[in-house]
């Protein structure tokens, strides 16, 4: 996920993936990662992840339980928005995208630029 390094996107994969809020051990556990991880470890990047606002925390006797703050689809939309902003040409990145997009992805587009203007 762009602005998160590995370690922090496969957390959040975790978390996105689990029905309830879990705690560091629950993540640990789920966690698939080439080494093995300690418990700090994965601590630390959950409260990094906190910090940065990319979860929220609530404490369960001596533990903390974390879930996501925000979703995977808004995640990825945010990540887009930055992508867009650092290119120095949002208007040609969006208009290489939409002639590499497939036909389901161009509707789905067209979809959702009809839902905007009906907010409007």
């Amino acid at each position: 996920m762009y602005g998160l390094g590995d370690l922090e996107t496969a957390v959040m994969g975790v978390l996105w993936d689990s029905a309830e809020p879990a705690k560091v051990r629950d993540v640990l556990d789920r966690l698939r990662t080439p080494k093995q991880l300690a418990y700090t470890t994965v601590m630390t990047v959950l409260d990094n992840l906190h910090r940065k606002g990319w979860v929220r925390r609530e404490l369960d006797g001596k533990a903390y339980r974390y879930e996501p703050e925000i979703s995977r689809e808004a995640a990825a939309a945010r990540a887009l928005r930055e992508v867009l902003e650092s290119s120095g040409n949002p208007e040609g990145v969006l208009l290489h995208f939409a002639r590499s997009a497939s036909d389901e992805e161009s509707e789905l587009l067209r979809k959702g630029l009809r839902a905007k203007g009906r907010r409007r």
